[in-house]
């Protein structure tokens, strides 16, 4: 079983199929970009 079932949808109805997705201010970062998250957070 899933930790967050409600997530794992929320993901596959956005198209995404794998993990990690980041999602900030509605924009996505897949995978782990850590350069990119916190360019997105403004840090």
């Amino acid at each position: 079983m899933r930790e967050d079932e409600a997530a794992l949808k929320e993901l596959l109805a956005l198209g995404y199929q794998s993990t990690p997705v980041t999602l900030i201010d509605g924009q996505a970062v897949v995978g782990f970009d850590q350069a990119k998250i916190e360019e997105m957070l403004g840090l």
